[in-house]
């Protein structure tokens, strides 16, 4: 570790308070803004050329954004103004692996000041060190993004397929039925009335929440001893009607399903039939909560009635599960590597950016 150097924050970047752009001034451009938790709209210019990096400044704080292209940098990021020859995407990793929360000086809304982070005490690597640990992160980043948009291709492979057979060229002699007739949808539970006893028997809880964007440290949890029924695995088919409308396999880690969410499953039909109908009807959903008056839309179990099937021939459905189940199981295959991919990147982080452990540099 001698060659490490002690330093601060300060003297690996410089950083920069972004720059004001309301959505009403956006012009329509292809040129992503970076907001403080991501991209949140499109410009015609740009404020910072590629490569880039942002941290949340305003609302989402310290959160770490890699931008290849050019970008505008909204007001509420800070973003890296000066590299100070010091490799991008190990600045990147660095920056992920800062909790900049400690650091909030706003009241209503959590604020991050560049001068309060630049004098932030660290060890700086030398050049080729940075270089090698950056490409181990970003190896295992590739691959993640790899098989997210393999998965987004099967995705797509399997509703093209669907659409095929079941709208396009679709067998009058079919039966119809009701969607609630080909699987369970069965209601989450009111956690807060399940509260864990100790710390190992304890579940992280499902909301909508996570299920857009996956279960984070500030979750709740419930108690292990919850009916089975109630337990999500990766692979399990969630619908959440209410608020905010979508079906997915879910690909995180075990928990327990909270109400405003259905478990989706069937002992008659195979998952990839009761998961591609419940998301054809998916639009109609969305428009019977958009037409409520109330704040939170949400359909009922009248809806699901209302939503109308068509049930193949047993053998017909023999047929189109040896095209489909392989799919479906292939994107849950995926998920199960992509979240021990991820455990491998997020455990090797804070152990590379320390020196614990140390990349061989070539």
């Amino acid at each position: 570790m001698s060659e490490w150097k002690d330093a601060t924050l300060g003297d690996l970047i410089t950083l920069q308070r972004g720059h004001d752009l309301p959505k009403s001034k956006m012009k329509m451009g292809n040129i992503p803004v970076a907001g403080s938790n991501g991209v949140i709209g499109y410009h015609n210019t740009f404020t910072t050329k590629g490569i880039g990096i942002t941290i949340g400044r305003s609302g989402n704080l310290g959160n770490a954004y890699l931008y290849k292209t050019d970008f505008w940098a909204h007001n509420t990021t800070l973003y890296v103004k000066d590299f100070k020859g010091n490799d991008e995407l190990f600045v990147y990793y660095f920056l992920k692996n800062i909790d900049f929360k400690s650091f909030n000086v706003g009241s209503a809304v959590p604020t991050l000041n560049r001068n309060h982070i630049h004098p932030i005490p660290i060890l700086i690597p030398p050049l080729p060190e940075q270089r090698a640990i950056a490409e181990v992160l970003s190896s295992l980043d590739d691959k993640i993004d790899l098989l997210h948009r393999q998965n987004k291709t099967l995705e797509q492979m399997a509703e093209t397929l669907f659409r095929q057979w079941f709208v396009e060229e679709a067998d009058e002699s079919w039966e119809k039925r009701p969607l609630s007739s080909i699987a369970n949808f069965l209601n989450g539970l009111a956690c807060q009335k399940y509260p864990p006893k100790n710390e190992l028997e304890k579940l992280p809880v499902l909301k909508i929440k996570e299920l857009r964007n996956g279960i984070s440290d500030d979750c709740d949890f419930a108690t292990t001893e919850v009916k089975p029924e109630y337990i999500v695995e990766n692979g399990d088919i969630i619908f959440s009607w209410s608020a905010s409308l979508m079906v997915k396999i879910w690909d995180g880690e075990k928990c327990v399903l909270n109400q405003h969410l259905f478990k989706v499953t069937s002992a008659e039909f195979p998952k990839w039939y009761y998961y591609l109908w419940t998301k054809y009807h998916l639009d109609r959903f969305m428009a019977i909560a958009k037409a409520q008056a109330t704040t939170m839309g949400h359909i009922k179990r009248k809806d699901l009635d209302n939503a109308m099937v068509l049930v193949t021939t047993e053998d017909e459905m023999v047929q189109f599960s040896k095209i489909q189940t392989p799919i479906i199981e292939k994107i849950i295959e995926n998920n199960i590597q992509i979240r021990t991919l991820e455990k491998l990147r997020d455990t090797l982080l804070p152990k590379l950016m320390s020196g614990e452990v140390r990349v061989k540099v070539t």
